[in-house]
């Protein structure tokens, strides 16, 4: 589960800008990249699908 989390962070991080590259670095090292693109799809689509519910939404009212 603590392996979960550090790669969620991780991908977390790289979305908004703010790893440093001895992290990212870090990152690739103790995780497959394989999982680290995996995470980053999955936020990347639930980021995109939120912002659809909300122009929805909005467009609705």
């Amino acid at each position: 589960m603590k392996h979960l989390f550090s790669a969620l962070q991780s991908v977390i991080a790289a979305f908004f800008g703010v790893q440093s590259e001895n992290k990212r670095q870090s990152d690739f090292q103790q995780h497959s990249p394989r999982s680290i693109i995996l995470i980053a799809v999955g936020l990347f689509i639930l980021f995109i699908s939120a912002i659809y519910a909300v122009v929805a939404w909005v467009l609705n009212t």
